[in-house]
């Protein structure tokens, strides 16, 4: 996620690069046709102000649907922020009550919270690892034991498993004394909204866009970018200002195809860019925030932007 206020402009150029390369060759090819005396057709300016209107439409809806999409996601993520709370500290805090329970435990009790919280971590940093589409599942390992992690490393659906053995360990619980009562129906519910915030990161990650909408938003700002200096070259030979229509086509150029990208770089929310929802950052937060609740205190640095970014 971008947190600075100002951008590099060689990156920025960088995202439109070929549009710009585009627009300089047809640009400089009319500037240099009719400064030679070739006959080059000059069409009105309505016409690309009319096709401009339709493709101003089509980025409007990207940009506004591709928004909706990123900030979804962020939602998504910030509900499992807060459910991994409430989970932790359920858990915390039903293992306790039982303190006065002829079988208690301490030590079980404070070997059982430890790990379904740990399994929470290993969760969350599951889901960001399959939604970036990576592979590096090591990052579980340390919140895992050897034989959990192989469990989850077998396994097709790395997050599924992952809440398996959490519920697998519920029960366990319940059987052993460790929790009572009504304690599973409660932890079972955080887990089930945990896995609609899952269902939902995955559908953003695996629904793209409408394809037709950026096959048409391409379509129609290429076809502008051709058009533009053959619609402007009338006006700047009245002017006698033939210099301009080169610099003047890739200005209106650029801030076309800079607003299209921006929609584009936006709709996909999990692809670990710099425009990302920052989900290595909030699985950091949640980490904190969980084994901050366990009394450990070598917890892991507060997440801040890296040159403007956090990730």
């Amino acid at each position: 996620m971008i947190i600075k206020r100002n951008f590099n402009p060689l990156r920025v150029m960088g995202y439109v690069k070929y549009e710009l390369a585009f627009a300089c060759f047809v640009s400089l090819a009319v500037y240099l046709l009719h400064g030679n005396g070739a006959s080059v057709p000059s069409i009105p300016f309505s016409v690309a102000a009319i096709l401009g209107s339709a493709l101003a439409i089509f980025i409007a809806f990207r940009n506004n649907s591709a928004y909706s999409r990123w900030w979804e996601a962020r939602t998504q993520w910030g509900g499992i922020v807060n459910s991994s709370r409430v989970l932790a500290r359920l858990i915390i805090t039903f293992t306790d009550s039982h303190a006065h329970q002829a079988n208690y435990s301490q030590e079980r009790s404070e070997k059982f919270k430890r790990e379904m919280i740990y399994l929470q971590l290993a969760w969350v940093n599951a889901l960001r690892i399959q939604l970036r589409g990576q592979q590096s599942w090591e990052e579980i390992k340390a919140f895992l034991s050897d034989e959990a992690y192989q469990c989850v490393l077998n396994s097709p659906h790395k997050v599924n498993q992952i809440q398996l053995l959490q519920g697998r360990m519920i029960y366990a619980a319940m059987a052993n004394g460790t929790l009572a009562g009504f304690d599973s129906f409660q932890l079972e519910g955080q887990l089930l909204s945990l896995a609609n915030y899952q269902g939902a990161c995955e559908r953003i990650k695996n629904t793209p866009l409408l394809r037709q909408y950026d096959y048409f938003t391409r379509l129609f700002l290429y076809s502008f970018l051709f058009l533009l200096p053959f619609s402007l070259l009338s006006d700047f030979v009245r002017m006698e200002q033939l210099h301009l229509l080169s610099p003047v086509s890739i200005l209106i150029s650029f801030v076309f195809s800079i607003i299209a990208k921006v929609g584009e770089v936006n709709e996909d929310p999990f692809e670990n860019r710099i425009t990302d929802v920052p989900v290595t950052a909030i699985c950091t937060t949640i980490e904190r925030d969980l084994r901050a609740l366990l009394g450990e205190t070598n917890l892991p640095a507060k997440p801040e932007p890296k040159q403007g970014y956090l990730y």
